[in-house]
């Protein structure tokens, strides 16, 4: 199915900045058109990441917390009071016909087309359309070890995440020993940063040097609350309702071992969710969306902006996504009118 109207912005992702993109699109009546994305796997659905964190509490306007699906959900239904719409299966809905909210049967993006203007976007259902400007904003998603009672705790609260500062100054962690799984310098950050709550933090990385910079390497070898452990693997996660240890294996013996915990934070990475775009655009060795300018959401292509996680290494917070989906609307209304193209 192919829609014959040029679309003034179609957004792709449904994050934070991708509703916050609509959310501004919308007010400056472009009527954005947004690919949501599908629930492919547990970890990956329309919403983003936030759709795996329980409590909330460092985003603006929610004094007493609120849960990362509540809060998207509060974020999809104020884009779409403004006249956002959305491409589901049975084609594209608005608000009024969407009863299911967010947990509504989206589209992903198959294919981005940016050889020829206007861009052609085609859905993974056969849905077609074509538009003068796209802003990607499909984010990024932590790397997992893998484990069944791993993901299991990571979706129900139970102790287990992928990102310390968005969730380790929970109560549930306080003066609790955590445990913060990989070698780089985010698992320094990490682990330094759940000092601050912890009675103990274990770095747990699989070998016996840390792939951190020299100065994030000294800082958590000379902090007295952080304690490597050399050459471990996690093997398996331990727990009902919520973590109560880790199973480590030595990767040099193969000797296992039980360590108590009362939390487990993955810094094993993020991966990109750039693969749709086939090399169109510039992207870094890690697979993020290069921003010529980085105070602005311009990318190598013009016309093509983006937003948030996939396009951010540094942050990966949602106040900071939602501030790059602002400026990714404002770019792309004034680059429309630039053109005479809206």
């Amino acid at each position: 199915m192919t829609d014959q109207k040029t679309e003034n912005v179609v957004i792709i992702g449904s994050g934070p900045a991708g509703w916050t993109a609509a959310i501004y699109a919308a007010r400056a009546n472009l009527s954005p058109l947004v690919f949501p994305g599908r629930a492919v796997s547990k970890d990956l659905v329309p919403g983003g990441q936030l759709m795996l964190t329980t409590d909330v509490e460092n985003y603006p306007g929610y004094p007493d917390a609120v849960t990362g699906p509540d809060m998207m959900q509060d974020m999809f239904k104020q884009a779409m009071r403004f006249g956002t719409r959305v491409v589901t299966d049975d084609g594209v809905k608005t608000g009024d016909d969407l009863a299911g909210g967010l947990f509504s049967i989206f589209q992903n993006v198959e294919s981005l087309d940016t050889s020829a203007r206007p861009f052609r976007i085609k859905g993974d259902n056969g849905f077609e359309v074509t538009a003068n400007a796209v802003i990607i904003a499909t984010g990024a998603k932590a790397n997992w070890l893998g484990l069944e009672n791993e993901q299991r705790l990571a979706q129900t609260g139970g102790g287990v995440s992928a990102c310390a500062v968005c969730d380790g100054a929970l109560p549930m962690f306080r003066d609790k020993d955590m445990a913060v799984v990989g070698g780089g310098d985010s698992a320094v950050e990490e682990a330094t940063y759940l000092t601050k709550f912890a009675s103990k933090v274990y770095l747990i990385h699989r070998r016996d040097e840390l792939r951190a910079s020299k100065i994030m390497a000294d800082r958590a070898k000379n902090d007295p609350k952080i304690e490597i452990l050399w050459n471990k693997t996690v093997s398996d996660v331990i727990g009902d309702d919520v973590i109560t240890a880790v199973k480590l294996t030595d990767t040099q013996t193969g000797e296992e071992s039980d360590l108590p915990v009362g939390g487990l934070f993955m810094a094993i990475g993020h991966t990109p969710i750039t693969q749709f775009l086939n090399g169109q655009l510039e992207l870094d060795e890690s697979g993020y969306i290069v921003l010529p300018d980085p105070g602005r959401s311009y990318t190598s292509v013009d016309g093509v902006f983006a937003a948030g996680d996939v396009a951010d290494h540094t942050y990966r917070q949602a106040v900071t996504a939602a501030g790059m989906g602002c400026k990714a609307a404002i770019d792309a209304e004034r680059w429309l009118a630039e053109k005479g193209l809206a």
